[in-house]
């Protein structure tokens, strides 16, 4: 929690010193996974070759909702405050749950429903803050539906949909898949689509300061490979849920670091909206389950 922290203070440096969003999560991403690409493939090259095609399809389809999670979420800091992107994206534990329900059958209970109640109104109360929050006030409506901070919030909102399918994937296949393989394939997956991205939009990946690039480095390494990678290595033993629960210590950090290096001290509103978030995923998560995986994978 400590490492993924420092991502949404990085990213925001590295916007304001030109970098456009998808490039900032292409670099961190391709950075990430240029260092996994020796040891997985020296290392887990047995692995690599006895995955089924069940395992390699899942494993794709989580790279690419982990590159649509970091090409919103960080996109989204483009347009609103870091304490708005950063609590409307961790409202994934909730998805975690909503996606539990549909694709493994299981029941909605009263907890979920009322921190999805508690999260939606939290959502609505931050989203004011953020568009009402100006010195000339609250905008037309046609401004408010439009407006660049209700786009950013949006966007955060599309990165916790995204995180949550990558986060349920990745339960599915730790179990059975080591740490090293896994993310691996997750991060070179998610690396080429933000790539992808990069090149349809047509943005320079290359002409920033060498700062910037060291902010690059500094993603891929800290809230890359050691924040998500721990997140990782935590869902063979812990429900998806669980694990995506872990991730709210991060609005906490990011707000304190973003009012301290970058002055944006929330408002009272906001704090009462974010209150409304996380108080709702904690009604929601509710405790972790006590069954463990018996399959085995090397880490």
């Amino acid at each position: 929690m400590v490492a993924v922290s420092t991502a949404s203070i990085l990213i925001r440096y590295a916007q304001l010193a030109g970098a456009p969003s998808l490039v900032i999560a292409a670099w961190r991403l391709g950075l990430a996974a240029l260092v996994l690409t020796p040891i997985g493939l020296i290392s887990r090259r047995a692995e690599l070759r006895a995955l089924t095609r069940r395992q390699a399809g899942l494993a794709l389809v989580s790279g690419a909702f982990l590159g649509l999670h970091f090409g919103a979420w960080i996109s989204s800091l483009a347009y609103t405050t870091v304490a708005s992107s950063v609590v409307l994206v961790s409202t994934s534990p909730l998805f975690v749950a909503l996606i539990a329900a549909v694709a493994l059958r299981e029941e909605i209970g009263r907890p979920v429903k009322m921190g999805l109640g508690l999260t939606l109104a939290g959502a609505v109360t931050v989203g004011v803050a953020d568009v009402c929050g100006g010195p000339g006030g609250c905008p037309s409506w046609g401004d408010l539906l439009w407006g660049p901070a209700i786009l950013g919030d949006g966007l955060a909102l599309v990165g916790a949909t995204a995180g949550a399918i990558y986060y349920s994937a990745g339960r599915a296949l730790r179990p059975t898949m080591s740490l090293t393989t896994y993310i691996f394939l997750t991060y070179g997956t998610a690396a080429v689509v933000l790539a992808g991205a990069v090149a349809a939009a047509r943005l320079p990946v290359t002409g920033y300061a060498p700062a910037v690039y060291g902010l690059f480095a500094l993603l891929a390494l800290v809230p890359q490979l050691i924040g998500h990678s721990a997140f990782n290595w935590a869902l063979k033993y812990l429900p998806a849920t669980y694990v995506a629960v872990t991730t709210l210590g991060e609005p906490v950090g990011s707000v304190l670091l973003a009012a301290l290096l970058l002055g944006e001290a929330p408002s009272g509103l906001k704090l009462a909206g974010s209150a409304l978030i996380l108080a709702g995923i904690a009604i929601a998560s509710g405790r972790p389950s006590a069954s463990q995986p018996t399959a085995q994978a090397h880490e």
